[in-house]
């Protein structure tokens, strides 16, 4: 494509800045330079600039006059915001958008306020929650894609730059209390340590608190929870512990304190669990309740049907709407046998329990705002998911998601029923099969990951504001997308996005308000957002004033980045006319070719305008890019004593390689025991330790299989016994038969130079070992990687040193091959 046509692209493409509505004029109380004294800001300029000293100096106090700096608030009447958006649920989900499980917390908010029929995410995790806090498109904001997955390009480096000012820090500057609950996405996984920098933590994104877990997903029964900067384990000693339950309590708690401290100044409050994310954990009590209510006896078509006549009953799809046809590479219900049935009804129960449960803390939360007597002007948007419902748990399920992330799709039925009784227990990291996850998007195609369709990327929300809504219990069908949420609330609080913060220049708010939908006037008013483009991991596509354009995914998502993708330039192209087919079940492409190929240059357009380019569809050369760290390009690790929390980005990698573990130990007179190294736990990872004074290595295989060195009885009797007091050095050595991604190899654990026990094995994990349970030296803060001892196994002798030394990671030519090849075709910039 010529540079000037792709100029004449983008200038066509030009999009809607933010449409908020211009800030009120300067308010001020109280008699200036008092300590009572308050003022708004013109927002322009973050921080504004100090107020010039108002007060009179002179040689002697009797003489002089004070004077003191109002303290900025917003401006009256802005409301208290509660902005709530759970994780990896499908339009099809809530019963407040037609679907089975009981979501009475949404349907508050529904009832109270308006629901939203088309508004959209961006198909992935973080990219969503980068986009829902800066009020900017995910790849103008660095995050194409998830974190873990991020390679040096201005929109993939999972970075959040000072030209992004968030939502956080424009309310918290303009007066607001500003608090983050839940899960934090959008920090570098290389920056979790506590060496910081915090700048791309919430504190450092304008959020006063944070009360949550980082990463994509966490262990809810153990999760890895901070209080704004350090590592915290409330769960310790609380036999009904639930991070979901804690969460509300905690949100609760603050939003208490606030009040009684500061009942005047409003707050923001972006309230954001891990549910319905895997792993799957409600409360047994939950479990059960949802289980008696035999949802899913009759299977996912059936389930389907159910949900789209609810949804037609319901009126949240056009009645001329088609339910999109059950694609032929999924199984159909009566193909099952009795057993797997079984199986999966089990899992959907969790997962709808978990749904369920999570929206009943949520109307806690949403409860104690009303209780405080502050709902009258509190503005509370509810999102339904950041995205599709994730087919990312195998065609079966798995009692143990770690098991699919390291490319085991498929298990023995065996292992199933091992778990039945505990799916979604502290005992499992559970997932559900596939076509449940399709069914949760009805009436789409297609599931979390998908960006092209909108079973990837369509939402269920909902949005009150008494006294500012005049048709509550309404439904608005406009056009909108989840960079529309900044905007949204500015408006609302009549504050501006500001130019200038820090002294930098502010990229434009890409979103647009909806503010204008809240009145019954505008009820059908065409969408303020007339364009919006899509994409993730290549599939793409772009809206323009109700038309559609789209790229048919190649491979599943649930493929897992197992199998070989086309150069992104050889994808299919779909075109919609979704006014009139909402549901993208007629494929117009064949019949209107030149409409496709305007399409696809406005998609160029809008991609070359928001970072989209290159584009990039691989998957596994993603995950091992190498990225910035502390510790990066590093095969020496050297610690001293006790380590607690170092996170998986900046601790040594075992994964494909040859390894030696060298601790160098002091047993007290009295004897010692307990963990000297872990990474991982119970559903996969690795342990040295002393037990009963003896020592012990052991290799978890993602909870399929673990294996174990320790010393026998041997001949001399002496390795059976307890070390003796004094120094000892117990290495643990690793030959591996690479090169190959998981392949097996030689363990050999040594005590001051005597071999205890020797074993080969036949596999190793081969891509991710942990992903929320950190490096613990000295102790174990998480989950245990076998059940031989108890948490937290605090080493009760003194480690001089710890030291790893690494083996150069081995592939085999074929790997690299492969993977050169998926890296240079997903770097191919397409040309229509």
């Amino acid at each position: 494509m010529s540079l000037c046509r792709l100029a004449a692209l983008v200038a066509f493409a030009i999009g809607v800045v933010a449409d908020v509505r211009p800030a009120l004029a300067q308010q001020t109380t109280g008699v200036p330079g008092s300590p009572s004294a308050t003022t708004t800001i013109d927002g322009k300029q973050l921080p504004p600039p100090p107020p010039v000293f108002g007060g009179v100096i002179k040689e002697e106090a009797k003489d002089s006059k004070p004077w003191w700096p109002p303290r900025v608030v917003p401006p009256k009447g802005a409301p208290n915001v509660l902005l709530i958006m759970t994780d990896d649920s499908g339009y099809g989900v809530p019963s407040t958008f037609g679907g089975v499980i009981p979501t009475p917390a949404l349907d508050r908010i529904a009832k109270a306020g308006l629901r939203y029929t088309q508004f959209h995410s961006t198909a992935l995790c973080s990219p969503t929650r980068a986009a829902i806090i800066t009020g900017r498109n995910h790849h103008a904001v660095g995050f194409g894609v998830i974190g873990e997955m991020a390679t040096g390009y201005p929109g993939y480096d999972s970075v959040i730059g000072p030209e992004n000012a968030t939502i956080g820090r424009i309310l918290s500057d303009n007066g607001y209390a500003t608090s983050w609950f839940g899960k934090n996405h959008n920090t570098p996984s290389f920056q979790y340590s506590a060496a910081g920098p915090f700048d791309q933590w919430p504190s450092g994104m304008g959020f006063q608190y944070f009360y949550g877990f980082m990463g994509g997903e966490s262990d809810q029964w153990t999760p890895y929870l901070f209080r704004d900067h350090t590592p915290i384990h409330p769960w310790v000693g609380r036999k009904d512990y639930n991070l979901v339950t804690d969460m509300a309590d905690e949100a609760i708690k603050y939003m208490k304190q606030l009040d009684a401290s500061a009942p005047e100044k409003p707050f923001f409050v972006y309230y954001v669990p891990g549910a319905t994310h895997d792993p799957h954990q409600p409360t047994k009590e939950w479990i059960d309740k949802i289980s008696a209510m035999h949802l899913f006896d009759d299977g996912w078509e059936k389930l389907r049907e159910k949900i789209f006549a609810n949804q037609k009953r319901l009126g949240v799809i056009p009645p001329s709407t088609q339910l999109t046809p059950w694609p032929d590479d999924l199984p159909k219900w009566d193909s099952l046998s009795a057993v797997k049935k079984k199986i999966v009804i089990r899992e959907a129960d969790v997962f709808a329990a978990y749904t369920a449960y999570v929206d009943h803390e949520i109307g806690r939360v949403i409860q104690a705002v009303e209780d405080m007597g502050k709902l009258d002007n509190t503005l509370i948007i509810y999102i339904d998911g950041d995205n599709g419902t994730s087919s990312e748990g195998t065609m079966m399920g798995t009692p143990n998601w770690m098991t699919a992330a390291n490319g085991i799709l498929e298990l023995p039925e065996i292992e199933y029923l091992r778990y039945y009784e505990s799916w979604g227990s502290d005992k499992t990291y559970p997932h559900m099969a596939v076509p449940w996850a399709w069914a949760f998007d009805t009436p789409f195609k297609w599931t979390k990951q998908v960006a092209s369709h909108f079973g990837g990327t369509r939402q269920g929300m909902a949005i009150s504001w008494p006294g500012h809504i005049d048709e509550v219990g309404g439904i608005r069908s406009q056009f909108h997308h989840v960079i529309d949420i900044v905007p949204t609330i500015l408006e609302a609080a009549g504050i501006r996005a500001p130019d200038m913060v820090d002294g930098i220049k502010q990229k434009p708010i890409e979103g647009v308000s909806m503010v204008y939908t809240f009145e019954k006037a505008n009820a059908n008013a065409p969408s303020k957002r007339d364009t919006q483009y899509f994409e993730m991991f290549a599939n793409r596509g772009i809206y323009h004033d109700g038309w559609y354009a789209c790229t048919t995914p190649p491979e599943p998502p649930w493929a897992l980045g197992t199998k070989p993708l086309p150069p992104v330039n050889e994808y299919k192209w779909e075109l919609y006319n979704i006014a009139d087919d909402y549901s993208q079940a007629n494929d117009l492409a064949a019949k209107m070719p030149d409409k496709v190929k305007e399409m696809q240059g406005l998609f160029l357009a809008e991609a070359a305008k928001y970072q989209v380019l290159p584009i990039d569809n691989s998957i596994l050369p993603r995950l091992l890019t190498p990225r910035p760290s502390a510790t990066a390009g590093k095969t020496v690790f050297t610690y001293v004593g006790e380590n607690v929390g170092i996170p998986v980005g900046n601790a040594p990698s075992l994964l494909d390689r040859d390894y030696t573990i060298t601790a160098e130990i002091t047993v007290p007179k009295a004897g010692a025991e307990g963990m000297i190294a872990t990474m991982g736990g119970r559903f996969g990872g690795y342990g040295l330790y002393l037990q009963k004074g003896k020592p012990v290595f052991v290799y978890n295989l993602l909870d399929l299989k673990r294996y174990r060195w320790e010393g026998g009885v041997g001949a001399d009797d002496w390795l059976g016994k307890s070390l003796k007091p004094g120094k000892h050095t117990i290495v643990f050595d690793f030959k591996y038969d690479g090169p190959g991604l998981g392949k097996g190899g030689t363990g050999v654990l040594t005590v001051d130079g005597r071999v205890l026990a020797k074993q080969t094995i036949e596999h190793t994990i081969p891509f991710i070992m942990a992903l929320d349970e950190p490096l613990d030296i000295g102790m174990d803060s998480y989950t245990p990687v076998d059940e031989s001892y108890k948490l937290p196994f605090r080493f009760t002798g003194t480690i001089n040193k710890l030291t790893y030394n690494l083996g150069k990671e081995q592939l085999t030519a074929a790997d690299r091959e492969v993977m050169q090849r998926a890296v240079a075709a997903g770097r191919d910039t397409p040309t229509q």
